[in-house]
């Protein structure tokens, strides 16, 4: 059998991935290429009629059975990167997303000054060790629920060398903290039900961090009923909400005395 060139296995692997539903099955097949051959973009395009050492295919090979399974690329290769840095993810965290950058973005635009903040349901600590490594006078208690989320947690702050700047803690929303912080933050769990969920979803991201009770709404009561208590006078809280929650949430907030709750619209709009 003739060897199969880098261009043929591309092909093939983009053939695989299109025909069980993969939307992005072009670029996920050049990506779980990249990690299997240790090749670059650039390396991949040059040298597309190289032949790939019998492991770097069978690596690949594997990879890509599991992505037509939708697996998420990030969850087979361990890693995703978010605001610029590589945060790795394992079964116990959530895969952070893109428009997550957006609840970051806009907690930096808060506050100019040192800030102290928490982050609640920290998962793979993307939030909290983006504001800390952006911020270098900022700190902040980065609490979960999963003692294994704050595990990965802490291995990605040591990574992107923040380590000092944080504190874990693992709680449901407040329990066992006592001070009072100038900013408050949160990506929580907001999804009414599996449903209208994408299979990348539904099956790989922890259930814990994905569903908000019947009407996804439970972490906003909790976290709006429990601020009060926690944060400084002028203090911030910022939340990320699921589509058409928008309402739902600034009245939540609102009934608990909070003054100019507004929403801004992320990536996806």
């Amino acid at each position: 059998m003739k060897p199969k060139t880098i261009s043929a296995l591309l092909q093939g692997a983009r053939a695989v991935l299109q025909n069980n539903g993969i939307q992005s099955a072009a670029l996920d097949a050049r990506l779980l290429l990249q990690a299997a051959s240790g090749l670059f973009h650039e390396q991949i395009i040059a040298d597309a009629d190289a032949v790939l050492d019998p492991r770097s295919i069978q690596i690949f090979e594997h990879y890509v059975a599991r992505r037509a399974l939708f697996e998420p690329v990030s969850r087979i290769l361990g890693s995703r990167e978010f605001y610029g840095r590589v945060y790795r993810v394992t079964p116990a965290v959530l895969d952070p997303r893109a428009d997550t950058e957006c609840v970051v973005e806009l907690a930096l635009g808060l506050i100019d000054d040192a800030c102290t903040f928490l982050d609640i349901g920290t998962g793979s600590g993307a939030i909290a060790i983006t504001l800390c490594a952006e911020r270098k006078d900022w700190k902040g208690v980065a609490s979960d629920i999963s003692q294994q989320a704050l595990d990965v947690a802490k291995d990605n702050a040591l990574a992107n060398t923040v380590g000092q700047q944080l504190q874990f803690h693992c709680a449901s929303w407040f329990d066992g903290l006592s001070e009072r912080f100038d900013l408050i933050i949160s990506n929580p769990p907001y999804i009414k039900s599996a449903a209208s969920l994408m299979r990348d979803v539904k099956d790989f991201d922890p259930h814990l961090a994905l569903f908000g009770g019947e009407d996804g709404l439970e972490a906003y009561r909790a976290i709006a009923q429990g601020a009060a208590s926690h944060l400084k006078s002028n203090g911030f809280v910022v939340v990320e909400i699921g589509a058409g929650q928008n309402d739902e949430v600034v009245n939540i907030f609102s009934a608990h005395n909070f003054k100019t709750v507004k929403s801004v619209n992320d990536l996806s709009g």
